[in-house]
């Protein structure tokens, strides 16, 4: 953690495609640390999400943090920039067709609530800014790969990848196909491949048409996920930058559901989706004194274990 930072008891969840976040404010109700984002991300012991967007105090900007379930912090999710954003949009502060800044990751992007769909649903957009592409990109060595694009695999195999970054680091496997087979033999060990010396997430993609991909994910910290909204501009931004389809928007389709990325010739990126908002709710007292006594409870367990 860069520096100590504490949230309010009172939190929001919302979800793009299956992939939830839970918005806490700043506060001075529990402290963050690794086993407290645990706790609070497991999915029978805590309130469960793929994630915590920590809404920063202080005038201007909204600033933000982010935190994986296994409690590490990481530099941005496009779905967790939704997910603040429909919360902000149902307390009144930010408006529809009124774009937004929003800091994160030492980086400022623009949101604009686009909104409101049949269900409930709020339709948020985000400029991801431009994505920068090779191994420097994600702070590794070019050197790491072949011809500047293959990777040995676990098998021996040749694996024609792509570096991405879209303010986190991401791994593109071009396949010819896609199975959940290989997504759970190539994601672990990409993701943490001694190339990314910070970890990427990773992506099995298959062009399916003229301006149209369709992807597997497995998340840096996280595991198989079934929507990721840098993800999804990762690979459609990657396609591009390969030829493989053109400028403009592409419909990138996911386990959970669809995003719509445009990718301009400069290879800067909108992501475009529906939030979910799930409720709101407030810590209890007595969970609230269970993330400052360490370990009494067994509530740290591991936060994807579920029942055997």
């Amino acid at each position: 953690m860069d520096h100590e930072l504490s949230l309010s008891r009172l939190f929001f969840k919302g979800h793009g495609h299956g992939n939830d976040y839970l918005v806490f404010e700043e506060g001075c109700d529990w402290p963050v640390s690794a086993e407290t984002v645990q706790r609070i991300c497991h999915r029978w012991r805590g309130p469960g999400g793929d994630g915590i967007v920590a809404l920063l105090a202080g005038e201007g900007p909204f600033r933000l943090r982010m935190f994986n379930p296994d409690g590490s912090e990481f530099e941005r999710s496009g779905n967790g920039l939704r997910v603040l954003g429909a919360y902000l949009f149902g307390r009144g502060r930010v408006r529809e067709g009124e774009p937004f800044p929003v800091e994160v990751g030492g980086e400022t992007v623009e949101m604009e609530i686009l909104g409101r769909k049949p269900g409930g649903l709020v339709n948020v957009a985000v400029e991801m800014g431009r994505v920068r592409f090779g191994m420097a990109a994600v702070g590794g060595d070019p050197r790491g790969l072949r011809s500047g694009r293959y990777l040995e695999g676990p098998s021996g195999e040749e694996l024609d990848i792509q570096p991405v970054s879209v303010g986190n680091p991401h791994c593109v496997s071009f396949r010819e196909t896609l199975s959940q087979q290989d997504l759970l033999r190539l994601g672990p060990f990409l993701t943490k491949h001694p190339v990314f010396p910070r970890g990427a997430n990773v992506q099995l993609a298959r062009v399916t048409g003229e301006a149209a991909v369709e992807i597997l994910i497995w998340e840096r910290g996280v595991g198989r996920t079934a929507s990721s909204g840098t993800s999804a501009c990762a690979v459609a931004a990657a396609c591009v930058e390969r030829g493989l389809l053109t400028p403009g928007r592409i419909r990138v389709a996911m386990e959970g559901g669809d995003f719509a990325v445009t990718v301009s010739v400069g290879r800067e990126v909108r992501l475009e989706g529906p939030v979910r908002p799930i409720l709101e709710g407030e810590l209890t007292p007595e969970f609230q004194r269970s993330l400052l006594d360490r370990g009494s409870t067994g509530d740290a367990a591991d936060p994807t274990s579920g029942p055997g």
